[in-house]
């Protein structure tokens, strides 16, 4: 479908499109939290790359769940970026364009970080590491895998953080959505910058902002996919605005 064929479909049925969008949005929090509280939080040991690996070698299916929930949230998000441009773009298509691309950006990035979490297995259940390595130097390299990630998330969420803050602004300046929502947003985004930035300058300190951030964070993006789920968009204003557009 062209770019044209897009529009005329979500003209025929925003709130079709948004109800998904915040089904989907719901869909990526649940996966999130089953790949790092179910999964991550269970096997990782801080400060311990010995017990993480034997946790590792001894819970592959479990982690290799937490594999698969995070990559099919990088699907799912990719899917939320393309609905939010169409249901943005009526305030302004270029900045629903650049909001757009950091979310692709931001997933490439994550993509990547995802592949480490299956190459810390490797040293575990590869022979010739076995046979290369001793049990300690192994556990260091799937340690050093796992924390690889960490870091790799942590920059593609400061990235979807510059999208909140686009994202916020499109939904302030929007008459068909509450303005509190991209307030709201703008505030999970400037969290995600900070704790992305905290981690690059002051690493020491990014555990703490990390919780600091987590509250704002989560009702920012459970409010707005919920509105979205429950209430959609005021449909004569979308439409008003996309004449407008």
């Amino acid at each position: 479908m062209d770019r044209t064929g897009i529009a005329r479909s979500v003209d025929a049925a925003p709130q079709v499109y948004a109800r998904l969008g915040g089904g989907l949005y719901l869909v990526i929090i649940a996966l999130g939290i089953v790949a790092q509280v179910v999964v991550r939080d269970q096997v990782i040991v801080p400060s311990d790359a010995a017990a993480t690996a034997q946790n590792l070698a001894a819970m592959q299916p479990l982690w290799r769940l937490g594999i698969a929930s995070e990559a099919l949230a990088l699907l799912c998000t990719l899917a939320l970026a393309m609905i939010y441009f169409a249901l943005l773009r009526p305030v302004s298509l270029e900045l629903s364009i650049l909001a757009a691309l950091l979310r692709v950006v931001s997933v490439a990035v994550q993509a990547v970080a995802v592949l480490q979490l299956d190459l810390a297995l490797s040293p575990l259940t590869n022979a010739a590491f076995t046979a290369a390595f001793t049990p300690d130097q192994r556990a260091v390299l799937a340690t050093l895998a796992v924390r690889a990630h960490s870091h790799g998330y942590t920059l593609a969420l400061l990235i979807v953080g510059a999208a909140f803050l686009v994202h916020g602004l499109l939904i302030v300046r929007s008459t068909f959505l509450p303005k509190v929502l991209g307030v709201l947003i703008q505030v999970a985004g400037v969290g995600y910058l900070v704790n992305g930035f905290t981690l690059i300058v002051a690493p020491a300190f990014a555990g703490q902002v990390f919780l600091v951030i987590m509250l704002p964070v989560f009702i920012g993006e459970t409010s707005l996919s919920l509105w979205l789920l429950i209430k959609g968009v005021n449909t004569e204003r979308w439409h008003m605005a996309s004449s407008r557009a």
